[in-house]
């Protein structure tokens, strides 16, 4: 089961690059939007803020899904471990619901990693485990070493960049994809053709861009600081895109805008 499609969990509220009162203020308008599921890392220097936010909420532990990823830093044994329980202090957790590598080691050795991270869910820091930034290839490697179901492999997804590849790495192995820089931060809004398929099903641009994502099967990142964006990327399930609309759609990937590559993180793999 993709615990990232079940209990609302399709859409997670990202908080890179916020801290202080505006992520506060910003956790705060997308649970009254209606999002439970929260994303955050060790590398954005932000996880005692958002575990600050989260306690301040009114809302039961159980209801909520706490992701966070442990930097490549902290792959080396002696620090995995000790990293991950700082990971759950700052967050005023006992466990997080997800657990990801947040990129494929620097040092290559993929397979190590993987086996502490399981060993993270056998100790019960994580509910769940997943890695982030894999290629399709590691994808593979990651299913023959883990025996624990990795419930995803979150990476850049949007309209505008070919993720065929790894689409179909995650119907090979089991790993199911989701997405940040769903928005491909702001690109998609370049692009007439979501407006005008919007304005047929009463939706914005960015809605559009969103229900294409979930309609390939991929949970969706979003993050904002204004209110009403933050509601209108959380109202996004109660309508569906034509297949026309959505090959339309998917026309754009020709264009192959990728944000994250080797300019932005060095360590970045050869992507597929």
């Amino acid at each position: 089961m993709n615990i990232l499609f079940t209990n609302g969990n399709e859409r997670s509220f990202g908080t890179f690059p916020l801290k202080g009162a505006e992520l506060r203020d910003a956790i705060h308008a997308a649970a009254k939007a209606g999002y439970r599921s929260f994303d955050t890392a060790q590398m954005y220097g932000n996880e005692s803020d958002v575990g600050a936010a989260l306690a301040s909420l009114d809302l039961p532990r159980e209801s909520l899904c706490v992701i966070t990823k442990v930097h490549p830093d902290n792959f080396p044994e002696e620090r995995f471990f000790a990293s991950v329980r700082d990971s759950l202090r700052k967050l005023q957790v006992q466990y997080v619901d997800v657990l990801l590598l947040h990129w494929p080691p620097i040092s290559a050795d993929v397979v190590s990693s993987l086996r502490l991270l399981e060993r993270a869910a056998k100790d019960g820091l994580a509910r769940n485990i997943g890695v982030s930034n894999y290629t399709s290839g590691m994808m593979r490697l990651a299913r023959e070493t883990v025996s624990l179901p990795l419930v995803t492999n979150q990476v850049e997804f949007h309209p505008l960049l070919d993720q065929r590849a790894l689409l179909q790495a995650a119907a090979e192995t089991g790993i199911p994809l989701s997405s940040y820089c769903s928005l491909a931060r702001g690109a998609v809004f370049k692009h007439a053709l979501f407006a005008e398929i919007g304005a047929r099903y009463g939706k914005s641009t960015g809605q559009v861009a969103l229900r294409w994502i979930l309609q390939k099967g991929v949970p969706v990142t979003t993050m904002s600081t204004k209110p009403d964006n933050i509601r209108a990327n959380f109202e996004v399930m109660d309508f569906t895109l034509s297949c026309v609309d959505m090959a339309r759609i998917e026309a754009l990937n020709q264009i192959g805008y990728r944000i994250v590559d080797r300019n932005v993180v060095p360590w970045a793999p050869t992507w597929d």
